[in-house]
Parts: structure tokens; sequence; C-alpha cells
């Protein structure tokens, strides 16, 4: 069964989810106020990085599946189901701001009643929201168009940068919050295409659909937090963190995913997510201490791997030329929000280094926000000219093999700080470069 289908917002996740949908027969209408980002996908050209979005893109435009526009009117009058994929960015409180899912939500009421619509509309949150959120769009609904059809249904995104198109194409499962069997049913028929493997649908009530999205980015913070923590233990005691995520991932209770030690986790969701969930178990007076703690020491483990830079050189940077290869906070993304690398560039600019910097998609982000405050290379080895140390912020796997004697040949002196941990102490100490990791011995540290 084929449906006409509203996204409204073509971030991330309204881009990927709205070309998923065509890509399975619908026929889709992504609606955005910013007209030169639309003017630019009317062209096929996606304004994020993410692989195999773009050819999917153009594909689904050239195929007549897929339209952009700037009007809410084209969706609304058009579509029986609509999403909003809106951004819910963090107050300085840490809670939500919703004035964009709530704006929108009574603009297509509005549009709705102004027009007399009476094709039954489902409207369905895939921005990630705090729980109650749905009733506030109902409430907000029965104000503006009274007796009208319109039905406000939780479906949570769990797509990965940088796998995006894999995750909407095949998601591992798909969460659905509503008490309508009207709406269960017709949600049903339109996942049905990608669920062709047996992965599960989950019906539940909105409240906890809404709560399973913030849950589930916490809990993997919390992972990758418990490992970092770890880290400093078994920096402190000799002990290898690599050699005991191997040991404790085989467990099929805690799984291999999510155990890798390094600079802290970043981008648009888990610290925002942390931060919302942690906002609102406190504003009702259930405070969530375990999410409290992976937060507290997701900030002091980029803190900590700065300090050792820092103390390396003498407690002064002053003049040093550092280079920073990765900018993203993660690979196959362009995406720098809450990046680490840009905590290091902030605090190597804080005590009078030079910052030299390379990423294969995320150069453009990263002069948005530092300018030319520091020098941005046309590739990782030029990066390295005369450079005093490396450090290593994102793990593209370009940085995974790379010709160390011309690393060595190119820096001033072979120095080495792996915030995640791409080598073995060992293989650095018989190439010759001093390696400092997370968790880990150092290699060949001169003292």
């Amino acid at each position: 069964m084929s449906f006409t289908i509203g996204v409204v917002g073509t971030g991330y996740v309204g881009l990927v989810s709205g070309t998923s949908f065509a890509a399975t027969g619908n026929d889709v209408y992504c609606i955005d106020i910013d007209e030169e980002k639309i003017n630019k996908l009317n062209q096929g050209i996606s304004p994020i990085y993410e692989p195999g979005l773009e050819h999917m893109l153009q594909r689904d435009i050239r195929d007549g599946r897929l339209h952009f526009s700037t009007r809410l009117e084209d969706a609304v009058e058009r579509c029986s189901i609509i999403f909003l994929c809106l951004p819910t960015p963090p107050n300085e409180d840490g809670s939500a701001d919703l004035q964009h899912v709530l704006k929108v939500a009574g603009d297509i009421a509005g549009i709705v009643s102004d027009k007399n619509i009476a094709r039954r509309i489902i409207l369905v949150n895939k921005s990630t929201v705090p729980v109650g959120t749905a009733e506030k769009v109902r409430r907000i609904i029965d104000q503006i168009a009274p007796g009208h059809k319109i039905d406000v249904v939780s479906n949570p995104e769990f797509l990965r940068e940088g796998f995006a198109v894999e995750d909407a194409m095949k998601p591992e499962r798909v969460v659905i919050g509503t008490s309508s069997e009207y709406v269960e049913k017709t949600m049903r028929d339109l996942y049905q295409p990608f669920l062709r493997s047996g992965n599960p649908i989950f019906v539940m009530d909105e409240k906890s659909a809404e709560v399973t999205k913030y849950a589930a980015n916490s809990f993997l913070a919390t992972k990758i937090s418990f490992m970092n923590d770890l880290s400093e233990y078994c920096e402190a005691v000799g002990a290898d963190i690599e050699k005991i995520r191997m040991g404790i991932g085989s467990d099929s209770r805690i799984g291999k995913r999510f155990l890798f030690a390094g600079i802290g986790y970043g981008g648009s969701c888990f610290p925002k997510d942390v931060r919302a969930l942690k906002f609102s178990a406190e504003n009702m007076g259930t405070p969530l201490k375990i999410i409290s703690a992976a937060e507290e020491v997701n900030k002091r483990q980029i803190i900590r791997f700065c300090d050792r830079i820092l103390s390396r050189f003498g407690n002064s940077l002053k003049g040093k030329k550092i280079t920073i290869w990765g900018l993203s906070f993660k690979p196959n993304t362009d995406d720098t929000r809450d990046a680490p690398s840009f905590v290091i560039i902030d605090y190597l600019l804080r005590h009078r280094a030079k910052v030299s910097a390379f990423d294969q998609e995320a150069m453009s982000n990263t002069k948005v926000r530092f300018g030319e405050s520091i020098e941005y290379s046309r590739d990782m080895y030029s990066a390295l000219l005369d450079s005093d140390a490396l450090i290593i912020a994102t793990e593209w796997n370009v940085f995974r093999n790379p010709d160390f004697a011309k690393v060595k040949e190119l820096m001033a002196r072979p120095l080495m700080f792996d915030g995640r941990n791409l080598f073995e102490p060992d293989d650095m100490e018989e190439i010759g470069v001093e390696y400092h990791c997370i968790g880990r011995r150092s290699a060949n540290h001169d003292n």
C-alpha cells in the first residue's frame, strides 16, 4: 500500500526518513523554512554528508516520488501522514526546547481548520521529545481544530549518523506510541516494507514511546562513560582497557558495542538527550543518578585528555604546533555538534598553541565555528609539517594505517596523542613514535 506522506524538517532525521519513505514507493513532500536548502534539495544536492543518501535522494527526485517545498500547505493539503522531524535543542537548564514542534503542530491544525480539511490525518512526532509532548500537541490541535480527525502518534527515530540510510531502510525495531487501532494498522502498513527480515514493531502508549528514545541513548552514553571512567583506573594500575573491552564484550549480556574507551561521546543526540532526561527526572523528583554520573564522566574525560597534553609539554603550549586528525564527532559524518575535537581546539587555543586540522568531511562546519583562528590543511600529511604533536580525535578509516615514515619525517617530533586507541603501544614503540592513548600504557615516553 502506497501513502502520501509529509515530512516537516529536512535535517538528518527528516531528510533520511523522507528519502527512505519515497524509496519504498510512497509519494513524499518534505517541508522546510530554509529556502536555500530547499532549492539545493530540489537539485538533488544533500546539505549533509551521509553515505548513500545523495544517490537515493537523486533517484527519488528523478522518479517523481520526492518533492521539496517551503509551503507547509503542500503537505497538509495532500498527505494522510505527516511526520514532525524538527529540532529540539537544549535550553540552558538542559530541558528540551519544544517551540518548533508545538508551533508547527499549531500551524498544521490551523491549515486543517481554515481549509476545512475532512481527510483523517496522522500527525507523527519523530523528533526526540520529553515525556508528555504528545499530550501537549494533542491539546493544541483540540484548541485550534476541534472536531477534525487528527491523530497524534509518537514514533521515535533510532538513526545512527554515518549509518542513517542503512538504519532507515533496515531498522532493528520500530517503536509506535498510540492507543488507536486505526493508527497502529496504518503505521504497520507503512513500515512493512522495511521489516521484511522480521525485525519487530513495538506498539505502546505515547509516554512509553517518548521515554524509550531517551532511555536508549542515555544507556548507550552510560556504556561509553563506564569504559572511560574505567580507563583512568587502568592507566593507574597498568591494565589495558582494550583487552578488558574484549574480555567483557564477549559476554552476551554486555555485548561488544559502545565499549570503546576514548575522549567521550558527542554529536546531536547523546549530550542533548542525556541532559533532557536528567532534567525531566529531576523535575519529577526522581533524579537519575547513573545518568548524571555518565554526563559528568564524559565532561571530565576530554579535559583529562587535554591536561595530559599540557603536562607532556611542561604545562606550556605557547607557540607549539599541534595537529588534529578528525573534527567530526564520529566518522562517516560531517556533524561537529558537541564534537570532542572542538573542546580540544578551544583548550589548545586558550593555551596559545597553533592548531592545524584535517578532516575528510567536517572542515566547512569547523570553519563556521573557528574561522581563521586555526589552520585547515588539504590532506592529513600536509597538516603535520613541523608539528610538535599529533592528536587523533575521530577514528576515520584513513587514519588507521598511515605512512609512519612520512609522519616522522614531517613532524618536528614523533609524538602522538591517540584519543581513539587506533594503534598498539608495542607497535608504536617499535616504529619510534611516542604514543599516548586511553586506558593503556604510553609508548616510548621520553621523561
